[in-house]
């Protein structure tokens, strides 16, 4: 049996094949279409694997972009599809939080690695890549340097969570000569602040992974482990978490 498990974000669209239990993955950058980027993760996914398109038994798909993602044999929640990634990756995970570019999500899992109960966040771009994806522009730096950028011993508090507002505090900073690594810092503070607060109205349960695009920063990662006074663990592929769960769905037939 051949399977695809596709998570098209705001930011990426991650793609994962499964065979045989042999995994191909792939990423491409989302674009304005994600119809369009869909496609080209499963043709590149075909090609890595060497796979005819009629031999896909299942296409699942999930994540932001989802409803657009007509080629699916069938589309999930990334509640579900996060929450059966970590099960396989980490299977003694009882809390997961998911920083995606445009919501940030806290899961919690019974034993069996099933959904208990979820908070998401997804009005307000604070606590989310977006987030850090405008702030890194303002900064002058590309977001994936952010987590090698930061100085914790020189950390500058952000005030604001707004986006517009937040940007034109770093901009004040900026002007009064205020080292970039301090302001980089305290960005991630801010973030992880913010998505502590919300894992702790849902209730932790360690112990707990990160994952999404965001979970690469260490930055982020240290802040959330600050804030949340525990460890965090990161899955060498966190960024595919969700496409591995629609994928391990789409293999369970579910």
């Amino acid at each position: 049996m051949v399977v695809i498990g596709v998570d098209i974000g705001s930011v990426a669209t991650k793609g994962i094949l499964i065979s045989d239990g042999i995994q191909h993955k792939t990423i491409f950058p989302t674009g304005w279409s994600p119809r369009d980027t869909s496609e080209a993760v499963i043709a590149q996914l075909l090609h890595l694997s060497g796979m005819e398109r009629q031999r896909v038994t299942r296409i699942f798909g999930t994540g932001y972009g989802r409803v657009a993602f007509d080629q699916a044999d069938k589309t999930i929640t990334e509640i579900k599809c996060h929450a059966r990634g970590i099960a396989e990756l980490l299977p003694e995970v009882r809390t997961i939080i998911d920083i995606g570019g445009q919501d940030s999500k806290v899961i919690r899992l019974g034993e069996r690695g099933q959904v208990v109960d979820f908070a998401m966040n997804d009005k307000c771009a604070a606590g989310t890549g977006r987030f850090l994806q405008v702030m890194a522009t303002t900064l002058g730096l590309d977001v994936s340097d952010l987590g090698s950028a930061e100085d914790p011993a020189q950390r500058l508090a952000i005030s604001s969570m707004c986006t517009v507002f937040a940007e034109s505090e770093i901009i004040g900073l900026m002007a009064k000569g205020n080292p970039k690594s301090g302001i980089v810092a305290g960005l991630h503070q801010s973030v992880g602040k913010r998505v502590a607060a919300m894992a702790k109205r849902l209730g932790i349960q360690e112990p707990i992974a990160f994952t999404g695009g965001v979970a690469i920063n260490q930055g982020v990662k240290r802040a959330l482990e600050e804030e949340l006074g525990s460890s965090v663990m990161v899955s060498e592929v966190c960024q595919y978490t969700g496409a591995l769960g629609a994928a391990l769905l789409a293999l369970e037939n579910v």
